[in-house]
């Protein structure tokens, strides 16, 4: 694994992310101030390690970068290969989305009086440091995809859960829900936590 310039960058993300959910906030503030350190995180694109960045030739992967031990929250890349797309699904929990790489494209559905899903409002696409939220109180149920058709695209998202571990539903257009959990593409975690190189190296300035 090709080890990031600044993987300082997602520890500092986690630390400021922690210290905001032991505030104990509302929705509104975590989507708001919660939001904003994500946009600092996205805004920069030399932390994520290359193992959490790789697409598949068949389906898009969704990598868990850290999770909670409370389990309160939890980071995941996103990885899209070209012309990639989830199907129509919800969350039941919060959650930001912060673009990193490429562009994605999230279409929000809503059931019409026969139970149907459809297309409702404009299709959303998110751009390198742009921000995107979701939760059953603003907006929970959505198709995403890769808005490019020649490159891999990456986004960043952070839940108020293990959103691995949490029973959802995809949704067909004729009303049909099946449930599922999503899990993990990956089997290991970026390791946030050696200090080493940065202390080793203001020991010798």
């Amino acid at each position: 694994m090709t080890q990031p310039q600044h993987p300082e960058r997602l520890r500092d993300f986690v630390q400021q992310f922690t210290a905001l959910l032991d505030r104990r906030p509302d929705e509104a503030t975590v989507l708001q101030q919660g939001g904003a350190l994500l946009a600092a995180l996205v805004a920069q694109d030399d932390w994520l390690p290359d193992d959490f960045a790789r697409p598949h030739p068949e389906r898009y992967q969704q990598y868990l970068l850290h999770a909670d031990p409370r389990e309160h929250f939890s980071v995941v890349s996103f990885v899209w290969g070209p012309g990639q797309a989830t199907p129509i699904h919800n969350h039941t929990v919060w959650g930001l989305i912060g673009m990193l790489r490429g562009a994605e494209r999230a279409q929000p559905y809503a059931q019409d009086q026969a139970g149907h899903w459809l297309p409702t409002g404009a299709a959303q696409e998110l751009r390198p440091g742009q921000i995107e939220a979701v939760s059953p109180t603003v907006g929970d149920v959505h198709l995403v995809s890769n808005a490019l058709s020649d490159q891999t695209s990456i986004s960043i998202h952070v839940y108020g859960a293990n959103i691995g571990a949490v029973q959802r539903s995809v949704f067909l257009p004729d009303g049909t829900e099946k449930p599922f959990v999503s899990g993990y593409s990956n089997t290991r975690l970026p390791n946030l936590w050696d200090r080493s190189a940065e202390l080793n190296a203001a020991l010798r300035r």
